[in-house]
């Protein structure tokens, strides 16, 4: 069995033809070199030709190469042939070897034959059967997770989803808010995996009749990621949801969420103010929290202490005094919030007002020396008024307390790596325009338009998966408490006059920052529209 240099011509054609960004290699090559040997001599399998198999190798000239795969033709009785690869098409086509699918599949194997060996070993000693459950239940379900976890978090998903059905268990990744098949496994691992899951959040393993909650963190390539677990059980089994808490993606600025122009000018100026309640309001999933946490990182100074009031705690801020609540001890927002009171805040921020004593309370932090942060669930910025009244706190105390309401939905990112123009349909030109002319001019100013009204798309490509989408945007609407809506807040509340007083201090609605997005080639109009309602640049 030889080794020989590929001549350059064939090289050349043969290196054209693979996709480095994407290197596939089929388990049965990579089973020819193992994965220690290949990143030790820098080599990697690409494809067997009959008996000739082809390495890419990044030192040809070296003796020691040479030698191994001399030893790697003489074991397996093939011929090797050499392909010259630099330094960035090895580490592409290494990564095969950590692929998902691949890894995956090896533990399975690993599994059946545990398995196999356990049958075997019935009739045997008891020490044999007992290896076999451990290397069942430890060694390739660990794999499995491990791996799960991992592709996860190169896949930028928020949420993974670990669901039992009939015949098998459903791994799904939600990446940019769409929930995605990723993969199938067999139905007899899936409480395997669970308990893994649960070992790691510190739950009870023998527990499966009621849901559980957990955290748990690893250190992936020198990073932090915390993983919120949720169990469930369900009529197959049950099911767990992890929340993936990447610190990086989760703590970032105002202007990288989406906020600019006025928004950005009246939420900076209303969190500087020495009291007051600023309110975000949207459905579950929007990105509130992640708001939220952009703001205190800016009020996070030395001389200023801010305590929180969450459920559950998301990411850790140093410096900020992070609390979260339990209801099954007592400790809910509302009992924690009088807590807070005694502890000389400057800042609060409570996760969420869901009921009237909440309300009431941190309407009284704001107005007495209190900058309060929290949430509601409303569908526009407006509503979260007539929300807190309906609440039992009166309209004059709303007045008095609230200084800025933000209404936000997040919208998927066009993906820069393979943005181009998209054709504009007649009618997607008139709403644009349509949406433009609500905008006050000092405010188009302010947004920097470009001259021309276009629409961009994503074509697609491998750092998008296809989609033409790659990451999240929010779309904002800033409704901020100035004299006159005070004003209309002493009288009878009604939901048109605030509209009306809303567009005479030039708030930029949702749609209409979803359409300045567009024209700036950050979304699509059809995410805009699946988020917004229907008909909403209407004000009369």
């Amino acid at each position: 069995m030889t080794v020989k240099r590929k001549n350059a011509e064939n090289e050349k054609t043969k290196k054209e033809s693979i996709n480095w960004e994407n290197v596939n290699i089929s388990p049965e090559i990579i089973n020819l070199v193992p994965y220690e040997a290949a990143k030790k001599y820098r080599f990697v399998p690409l494809e067997k030709d009959g008996q000739t198999l082809r390495v890419g190798v990044v030192e040809m000239d070296d003796i020691e190469v040479q030698n191994a795969l001399q030893f790697l033709a003489e074991k397996n009785q093939i011929s090797v042939e050499m392909i010259k690869v630099s330094e960035s098409e090895f580490k592409s086509a290494l990564s095969a070897y950590t692929s998902p699918t691949f890894t995956i599949s090896k533990a399975l194997e690993t599994i059946s034959r545990a398995e196999t060996s356990e049958e075997k070993g019935k009739t045997g000693e008891e020490s044999e059967s007992e290896e076999a459950d451990k290397i069942i239940r430890e060694a390739p379900v660990a794999k499995i997770v491990e791996v799960i976890l991992r592709n996860a978090i190169e896949g930028a998903a928020s949420d993974i989803h670990v669901e039992p059905l009939e015949d098998l268990v459903r791994v799904r990744y939600r990446q940019d808010g769409v929930l995605h098949n990723s993969l199938m496994l067999p139905k007899k691992i899936g409480p395997a995996i669970v308990s893994r899951v649960k070992i790691l959040s510190n739950l009870k393993i023998d527990e499966r009749r009621k849901p559980q909650d957990g955290r748990f963190r690893i250190i992936e390539k020198g990073k932090q990621i915390d993983f919120r677990v949720s169990s469930l059980p369900v009529s197959m089994g049950e099911k767990v949801v992890m929340r993936v808490l990447d610190k990086e993606q989760g703590l970032i600025g105002l202007e990288d969420l989406g906020i600019q122009g006025r928004n950005l000018e009246i939420i900076k100026k209303s969190i500087f103010e020495p009291f007051g309640m600023i309110l975000v309001t949207g459905p579950t999933g929007s990105g509130k929290s992640t708001t939220l946490y952009s703001i205190l990182q800016i009020l996070n100074k030395e001389g200023v202490n801010i305590v929180t009031l969450e459920d559950p705690v998301e990411y850790a801020i140093e410096g900020v005094n992070q609390s979260q609540v339990k209801p099954e001890i007592g400790y809910t927002f509302a009992n924690g919030l009088r807590s807070i009171l005694r502890q000389d805040p400057d800042v609060i921020m409570v996760g969420e007002i869901r009921d009237k004593e909440t309300a009431e309370l941190g309407v009284h932090a704001a107005l007495t020396g209190h900058v309060v942060l929290t949430t509601l669930h409303t569908n526009d910025s407006i509503g979260a008024i007539p929300r807190l009244v309906d609440m039992g706190v009166e309209p004059f105390l709303v007045a008095s307390s609230v200084r800025v309401v933000v209404a936000q939905r997040l919208v998927r990112r066009i993906c820069k790596h393979c943005k181009e123009e998209d054709k504009m349909p007649e009618s997607a030109k008139k709403d644009i325009e349509k949406a433009l002319s609500l905008i006050s001019d000092e405010h188009k100013k302010q947004l920097e338009l470009p001259s021309e009204i276009k629409m961009y798309k994503g074509k697609g490509c491998p750092q998008c998966g296809g989609s033409g989408m790659k990451g999240r945007v929010a779309l904002f609407e800033v409704f901020y408490m100035d004299e006159r809506v005070a004003n209309l807040l002493s009288e009878k509340i009604d939901e048109d006059d605030l509209r009306k007083a809303a567009a005479e201090q030039g708030m930029v609605l949702m749609k209409q920052d979803g359409v300045v997005k567009v024209i700036k080639g950050i979304t699509t109009l059809s995410e805009v529209e699946r988020v917004t309602e229907e008909g909403y640049l209407e004000i009369e």
